[in-house]
């Protein structure tokens, strides 16, 4: 397996894109919130489900909200210093939510916002696996973030491999990265593969040391201060448990 270097300097953070997306002067302003809001839109359905609206009241409310983040000009005012991102989407959604509740829903599909897309369908799919009732909004919200994160990481990470014709490995190993048992063991992945049982030990360590590395790179997009990394990842880390 080709080595990565770690990433040079701080990426670019979720915040920057909040803020990029609130200057009327930047062309891509739209585009960068609107991704966020296609990535992360998930955590808020499940959160809006569980303060107890439907699975259409709460697609409404969510296309909603999100498609006045995008279009709001205030958000050039967002100070970063707030806190991780997510607790600002989180808190955002929750004001949404209160207010909302003290009006006619205004929050049509449409509706003359610009749209963003939800496939609820696929929410309701997800949401009803959900765990037990006993988790909190709040903490239903952290855990989903967190899955969408280590999705989009081993994406990342499978894209890498696959570029370097290593699909096949990656398939057998990818257990050991969702923390799971493997199938088979290292010396059935290399007769398979026609490796040795040594250079698939090898490329397993790679991969769970880049696996950390990507993981490292996601989280640092969602806060303001690089020192925040460790903190974020423990209480990520929490939000599974």
């Amino acid at each position: 397996m080709t080595e990565h270097p770690p990433a040079a300097g701080f990426p670019t953070t979720h915040w920057s894109r909040v803020l990029r997306a609130g200057d009327p002067q930047d062309r891509d302003r739209r585009d960068a919130l609107e991704q966020l809001c296609s990535d992360y839109w998930y955590p808020l359905y499940a959160f809006v489900r569980r303060q107890g609206l439907d699975r259409e009241g709460a697609s409404d409310l969510v296309q909603a909200f999100l498609a006045d983040l995008i279009q709001r000009r205030d958000l050039a005012k967002a100070d970063p210093a707030r806190g991780r991102f997510r607790s600002f989407l989180r808190t955002s959604c929750a004001h949404y939510l209160a207010h909302a509740r003290d009006r006619e829903r205004a929050a049509k599909r449409g509706g003359g916002r610009i749209p963003v897309s939800i496939d609820l369908r696929d929410a309701e799919g997800r949401y009803v696996n959900e765990p037990a009732h006993e988790l909190t909004a709040e903490r239903l919200f952290e855990r989903r973030w967190t899955m969408v994160l280590l999705e989009h990481v081993l994406a990342r990470l499978e894209a890498e491999v696959s570029r370097g014709g290593n699909s096949a490995l990656f398939a057998q190993l990818r257990p050991l990265l969702e923390g799971e048992d493997m199938e088979n063991s290292y010396q059935q992945i290399g007769e398979a593969l026609s490796m040795s049982e040594g250079s698939v030990k090898v490329a397993a360590h790679r991969l769970r040391r880049r696996y950390r590395q990507l993981l490292r790179e996601e989280v640092a997009r969602t806060v303001a201060d690089p020192a925040e990394i460790d903190a974020e990842l423990a209480d990520l880390l929490r939000a599974l448990g």
